[in-house]
């Protein structure tokens, strides 16, 4: 026999199970996105494969099935927030703080939050904050490098009080301030520490 029997194989194209996958994946992170805009506190305890599933109208095992655990499903939640205020903690310095700030809290507006959750454990938190510290201590060291270590950490540090929620909601809670209005006044401070450090006015001296 000269010629094969055999067909010649096909070349399986999985683009469109692929792009399917991807556009429920991107369900799933956007039913979790709605979900904490709803929640009264920072506490994700709510944010299960169950309450996701059911807002994103699929089964549990598939949001299981992109997220194996909990844990994956709020990163994924945490950095579509982050992509949705146009937040970015990579290479801040003194010169994008207040462009930074302005997005942060103009984000914390959206939320439906009347008060913070206590010391979380929840790893999503904690990495976030970790990345903010590191990104505030970096632009402080960047601006005044012939400061000591402990003045620049004491600088950042402050910074970082600013950038606390539990600071904005108590100006907004506390002192009955509005939401923009709170901005402003933390920006305002802001500005005048990054003044200060950039005219080598150490915390400390």
């Amino acid at each position: 026999m000269s010629g094969s029997s055999i067909p010649p194989r096909r070349n399986y194209d999985n683009t469109s199970r692929r792009q399917k996958a991807d556009q429920t994946r991107d369900k799933i992170v956007a039913a979790g996105s709605e979900l904490v805009h709803e929640f009264e506190s920072w506490n994700w305890q709510g944010l299960t494969f169950k309450a996701v599933a059911e807002r994103a109208a699929v089964g549990e095992r598939t949001v299981y099935r992109h997220f194996p655990s909990e844990q994956l499903l709020h990163d994924a939640v945490m950095q579509r927030l982050e992509d949705e205020a146009g937040i970015s903690y990579e290479d801040i310095d003194l010169t994008t703080l207040d462009e930074v700030t302005t997005r942060i809290f103009a984000s914390l507006q959206r939320f439906s939050v009347r008060r913070s959750a206590q010391a979380t454990d929840d790893p999503t938190f904690n990495t976030v904050d970790e990345r903010r510290r590191a990104a505030l201590q970096s632009a402080v060291a960047t601006a005044a490098a012939q400061w000591s270590d402990t003045e620049q950490r004491a600088a950042a540090a402050l910074l970082d009080l600013l950038w606390n929620v539990e600071a904005y909601e108590r100006m907004v809670g506390v002192w009955g301030l509005e939401g923009s209005t709170a901005s402003q006044a933390m920006r305002w401070l802001i500005a005048k520490m990054v003044r200060a450090i950039d005219g080598g006015q150490s915390p400390l001296a």
